[in-house]
């Protein structure tokens, strides 16, 4: 594998990865995360599909609530506390 990708290589990456998100490790993740920062790649709407603490992908499983407009996604694994503006 090429250590040095181009910038639209790295988005290439990026989708294929987020294309089946729900087989992914944290570790794996963790590593796409690194690369879409090293080559100033924005993650966009895919940056909800996780965890921002333990990089755990939601499953529905997490606790979401809708309060004064904004989505409320609370993790089942560490607690962590997402706020999103709808």
């Amino acid at each position: 594998m090429k250590s040095k990708f181009s910038k639209t290589e790295t988005k290439n990456i990026i989708e294929e990865f987020f294309s089946d998100i729900k087989n992914k490790t944290p570790k794996e993740i963790k590593k796409i995360k690194r690369l879409a920062m090293k080559h100033n790649v924005l993650l966009k709407e895919k940056r909800k599909l996780f965890c921002k603490k333990c990089l755990i992908v939601y499953s529905g499983k997490e606790k979401v609530r809708i309060q004064k407009g904004k989505k409320i996604i609370t993790c089942k694994e560490c607690g962590y506390v997402s706020r999103w503006k709808l």
